[in-house]
């Protein structure tokens, strides 16, 4: 059985547990945590995660943010200064992060996302560099209806979360998914 399999089969068994539909924001966020080069694989595999979660009676709504920077990147006015002074571009992250965070609300919303819903979020491997995941997450977790599934190449130990296995991680109290385990609801 492959790594991609044995998650997946975690998540299986996970998503079938019963809920506590009274818990906080920063409470309902999973991690799915995989090895960095495992993303393609992962990705392929995305609609078996959608359809465990719908097997176990909730809704899906993927949001991807593979593509967030260069859509968002496209609609500011000064893009080509931006590329030959990049350095000028960090005046405009606390924007770009405002509209990724937006971006999530939107796919909660279009999607009908209610409690009993499963918002998943990938790509998120794109924002290393340009946004701290853990600040997207902070600003969405008093948003949050239903569950926030964050799939998350890196590596987790105890609550340290590091992006791609590269940069000091950040410690987050979440359920975290692994292909070794599966935190406790």
């Amino acid at each position: 059985m492959s790594r991609i399999e044995r998650l997946l089969d975690k998540y299986e068994r996970f998503i079938a547990l019963p809920w506590d539909l009274s818990l906080a924001g920063a409470q309902k966020v999973w991690f799915v945590v995989y090895d960095k080069t495992d993303e393609r694989r992962l990705r392929n595999r995305l609609e078996n995660f959608e359809l465990a979660t719908k097997s176990a009676g909730y809704s899906w709504v993927l949001c991807d943010l593979t593509d967030s920077f260069p859509m968002w990147m496209a609609t500011q006015e000064y893009r080509e200064s931006y590329f030959e002074s990049p350095d000028d571009l960090a005046l405009l992250m606390s924007d770009f992060e405002a509209d990724v965070v937006g971006t999530v609300k939107s796919a909660w919303e279009t999607g009908c996302a209610g409690e009993e819903a499963v918002v998943a979020l990938a790509g998120v491997a794109t924002m290393f560099g340009l946004l701290k995941v853990s600040r997207i997450i902070e600003k969405l977790t008093a948003h949050i209806p239903g569950r926030l599934l964050v799939f998350y190449p890196g590596e987790h130990e105890g609550n340290n979360y590091r992006l791609l296995d590269a940069r000091d991680g950040w410690n987050y109290l979440a359920v975290t998914i692994t292909e070794n385990e599966a935190g406790m609801l």
